[in-house]
């Protein structure tokens, strides 16, 4: 097999991985069954018709860790649970994203599209509780059974950027003066 082309970035001799290996830590347990009715952002809530409890435990295997890993979340009022979306299976460049009208398509990589190349999902989730090894959370959009590649605290300073731009977002997003 033919080696791929590194980035110009990197020295000749580095070696360029054309695959990553990644073991879970944990896997969701969520009422979210099934995508319909789930979050599309774990801001938001889910129809509480169809998800009166939004409650989820993330159970980290002690294959993996231990509690020493956990002992110092409490007292954080969201964490960082990076996954992998194991449901999702092939992807397009341009999407049609939810609440945009007309045929307006998005370049992927614009958007947070469950559907990429990598299926990986990073959803910031208020931790409620930590008890040995389970993380009970709350406002997850993750589905039941997603497996969990990694979580980091959620820290203000460092992962809030309130006035960021957020390009055709803030343009679709705009109130017309008038």
């Amino acid at each position: 097999m033919a080696r791929p082309i590194p980035p110009k970035h990197y020295a000749e001799d580095a070696v360029f991985p054309t695959r990553i290996e990644l073991r879970p830590i944990g896997v969701v347990r969520s009422p979210h069954k099934e995508r319909h009715g789930t979050p599309r952002q774990a801001v938001l809530p889910a129809d509480p018709a169809l998800r009166p409890d939004e409650r989820a435990v993330l159970e980290l295997f002690p294959q993996v860790l231990s509690p020493h890993a956990v002992q110092d979340l409490p007292g954080f009022d969201y964490i960082w649970v990076i996954a992998w979306m194991h449901l999702n299976h092939g992807w397009r460049n341009r999407v049609a994203v939810p609440g945009e009208h007309g045929e307006v398509k998005r370049g992927l990589l614009a958007t947070r599209a469950p559907h990429r190349p990598n299926p990986i999902a990073l959803s910031a989730v208020r931790l409620l509780a930590v008890d040995g090894l389970c993380l009970h959370v709350e406002r997850c959009d993750l589905l039941d059974g997603t497996p969990i590649l990694d979580v980091k605290p959620y820290v203000p300073y460092a992962d809030a950027f309130p006035d960021a731009g957020a390009g055709w977002v803030d343009v679709r997003d705009a109130v017309p003066e008038g």
